[in-house]
């Protein structure tokens, strides 16, 4: 095994190859209107902060902004208030993953996309003119109409004029174009109307857009067919599912009347979350920062898993779970704040499949002990049975399945019933927390979310385990040595069920995923810090300024959310609002630099485990999150998901002499193209990307200003002396073109992202590559 000291090779180079885009001339715009380009970054003014320090030593919290730690001075903009040298959330999982304690007294142990995707703007119901052209460039809202009866203006606080499920379907709506926008790569329109033509039907919609992004965060007013008289109804998000699913040459027909499907039922669900937080107000995370203690409070990485109420803004169908009633979304979903006990069955041990990393004082603890002690009073089983968790819904999906009635039926399998304490879903649905436990469980639940069927394969339970001891072979010392305050969430114990011939039973099996937080510390993933929310309070109690979108509207016409009866706002326009008055500068200044430090924390650190190690994270936005001081700043970062790993090809040799046998497994050495195909969208399309234009769509910063901060931390990774660097800066600088995964394509095709090689799993499409605009 290579020591620590052992030179690297170095990382491949391997070139994007960009393939045409998927849809065909049918479904791109017509005549393309000649993008109104941006400043380039030369006349985009960046402050001081912008320039961030290479790796540095841990600075002492109480050290003063500007002074030094051995040799090197850190700038203040990187320093980390309140988080220490990655021991701030819990002791080191390198050294222990400790099931040990459960409350209170436990020792702290150690993310579909931001851009967009709000409550709607509010939609208007008269049909806008091709006659009145508006100037509508990259980055800025035209100025606003000025509404007649009926026609409220956007960024307008709705009051009464939007419930939940208008905001429901207005979200849906632009879900649909933004996906269309970016699967076509269509060009920002020169007169603020945007024309789809849909020649399958013989019309084309008109779409006012409200905002259009660099990095495809827009938002849009409501379509309408052309020619329509004004007293017709806007186009709903169902009719604009059919009419884009009859454009798609060929895509299967039964695929897209599946897509029509879920479409309605995204819409129908996102409208009772809306109503649920409504009338039910989540907690404020600041209660915990005001001087309650663990015992006191919201636990906050739960309320920030249950509040993505809206779900990936790039996605057709984000909260389409077909298959779970009424009565069972209400238990089983983290928008609704659902908890429920978990179901348990008994494992024969000739039918056990299970392995273990996980340790105590250097002890190893099998997964049969774990799943024991999380169960806590429950049914003891017969002895020498293990106990398997379950999800509720899951045990009833799989009951009556031919394998699963076979074990029940000789007694392999033993049905000990639903037990126990409550667990919490979280945003992923299936993984389930239950504050100050030891670990989270991440379960198998037969249910079509987004893009797949959301039931655990066999090689990702061993690449979780896989993961984390390749970590601790001395890779985990040295990435934290670079970068402290970043981890990855480990997944360091699976259980599962085997038939009597040894096949895998699929849907019965458990991960255990060590669980670093305490309930005090403020932890979110991307997509819940920059998701839209509900805000408490009358109608119009806000404005942009203060970070709620009111009834009032500037000329870039608010912050563009607003939903039923209710001002909405992220939570990171909160934050940043709070800065900015405690601190007493613009809050488009504190935007950049609480960008450039989400760069150094939770971005660097990713690039380095791809240049030193040869390991590319699908760190997307559900499955990154974000460490936040006691102020807001990001102080930290982890990655979650044993599914979302990419061990380069080329790297086979050094990363099997550091792990002998690594891969056998767990399927995860992938070429270096498709490697670097995938690391591009997820880290930067969907996550970075995803952020900016998040700042942009919410009016929160300019997103030119931004792509500029981005083009030069790239700059510094890429040419930084630390050799050897992963190929990703270099390639988001030098090509013009990214390819960038298409949720609609996908779903328009049935394909499952759990199925089949990784290259083939999902449409990709190419787009232009915004650093270059």
């Amino acid at each position: 095994m290579p020591t620590d000291s052992a030179p690297e090779p170095q990382v491949s180079t391997a070139a994007f190859t960009p393939e045409p885009p998927v849809f065909t001339a049918a479904f791109t715009p017509g005549t393309p209107v000649a993008p109104v380009r941006p400043a380039g970054p030369a006349s985009v003014a960046l402050p001081d902060a912008g320039r961030l320090p290479s790796p540095e030593p841990a600075v002492p919290t109480d050290a003063a902004p500007g002074t030094s730690s051995g040799s090197a001075t850190v700038p203040a903009v990187v320093r980390t208030a309140g988080a220490g040298a990655g021991t701030a959330f819990g002791v080191d999982p390198d050294r222990d993953v400790d099931a040990r304690a459960t409350s209170g007294e436990r020792r702290g142990a150690d993310a579909g996309v931001g851009a967009g995707g709000g409550l709607g703007p509010t939609p208007g119901t008269g049909a806008p003119s091709e006659a009145e052209p508006r100037s509508v460039a990259p980055g800025r809202f035209p100025g606003p109409r000025q509404p007649g009866a009926g026609s409220p203006s956007h960024g307008a606080g709705p009051g009464a004029l939007l419930d939940p499920y208008a905001a429901a379907q207005a979200t849906a709506t632009e879900n649909l174009l933004r996906c269309w926008a970016r699967e076509t790569d269509a060009s920002a329109p020169g007169n603020g109307i945007l024309h789809l033509p849909l020649p399958a039907s013989g019309t084309a919609l008109v779409v006012p857009v409200h905002y259009w992004s660099p990095t495809g965060g827009h938002r849009f007013g409501a379509p309408r067919l052309s020619g329509a008289p004004v007293s017709a109804p806007p186009v709903d998000a169902v009719t604009l599912a059919a009419l884009l699913a009859r454009e798609t040459v060929g895509a299967p027909e039964p695929e897209g009347l599946d897509l029509v499907a879920r479409v309605a039922d995204s819409v129908r669900r996102t409208a009772v979350f809306l109503r649920d937080r409504a009338e039910r107000p989540a907690p404020d995370p600041g209660a915990r920062r005001d001087g309650a203690g663990d015992g006191d409070g919201p636990d906050l990485f739960l309320a920030a898993e249950q509040a993505l109420l809206l779900g990936h803004p790039l996605h057709p169908a984000p909260k389409s779970r077909a298959g779970l009633t009424d009565a069972e979304a209400r238990r089983y979903s983290p928008e609704l704040r659902g908890a429920f006990p978990l179901h348990w069955l008994a494992v024969a041990p000739s039918v056990l499949a299970a392995d273990s990393a996980w340790t105590e004082r250097g002890r190893p603890v099998t997964a049969s002990v774990l799943t024991a002690r999380l169960a806590a009073d429950g049914p003891a089983p017969p002895h020498g049975y293990a106990l398997l968790p379950l999800h509720p819904w899951q045990f009833r999906a799989v009951l009556h399945r031919p394998e699963t009635a076979a074990l029940l039926d000789t007694g392999l399998l033993r049905d000990l019933g639903a037990h126990g304490p409550a667990w919490h879903p979280t945003s992923s649905v299936r993984t389930v927390h239950r504050s100050g436990a030891p670990a989270m469980l991440k379960l198998s639940l037969a249910l079509h979310i987004t893009n797949s069927r959301r039931e655990n394969l066999r090689k990702e339970l061993h690449r979780g385990v896989e993961v984390h001891r390749l970590l601790r072979r001395g890779l985990s010392r040295r990435w934290r040595a670079a970068h402290p305050d970043f981890d990855i969430v480990r997944d360091p114990a699976w259980l599962a069920v085997d038939a009597p011939d040894g096949t895998p039973v699929r849907g019965l099996d458990v991960v255990v995923r060590h669980n670093p937080f305490r309930p005090s510390d403020d932890v979110s993933c991307v997509a819940s810090l920059v998701a839209p929310q509900p805000h408490p309070g009358p109608s119009g109690a806000g404005t942009a300024e203060d970070g709620v979108c009111g009834r009032g509207t500037s000329g870039h016409g608010g912050c563009g959310h607003a939903a039923s009866g209710f001002p909405a706002r992220s939570r990171l326009a909160g934050i940043l609002t709070r800065l900015a008055g405690r601190t007493g500068r613009p809050r488009g200044a504190v935007a950049v630099e609480w960008f450039l430090r989400y760069l150094h924390h939770v971005v660097r650190p990713v690039l380095w485990l791809d240049a030193r190690a040869g390991i590319a994270l699908e760190a997307h936005q559900q499955n990154t999150l974000v460490l936040l001081d006691a102020e807001g700043w990001p102080a930290g970062g982890r990655y979650r998901d044993n599914q979302g790993y990419y061990f380069r090809a080329s790297r086979r040799a050094e990363l099997d002499a550091r792990l002998p046998g690594i891969g056998e497994h767990s399927d995860t050495f992938v070429a270096d193209d498709v490697t670097d195909e995938r690391f591009a969208y997820y880290l930067a399309v969907n996550n970075v990307f995803g952020l900016i234009g998040a700042f942009g769509s919410q009016s929160l910063a300019d997103e030119r200003t931004l792509l500029a901060a981005f083009r030069r931390f790239l700059v510094e990774q890429a040419a930084s002396a630390a050799a050897p660097a992963s190929p990703l800066p270099a390639h988001l600088l030098d090509s013009p073109v990214l390819r960038c995964k298409a949720n609609l394509l996908t779903r328009l095709h049935g394909l499952d992202e759990l199925v089949g090689p990784v290259d083939t799993q999902s449409v990709y499409v190419t787009i232009a590559n915004p650093l270059h605009a």
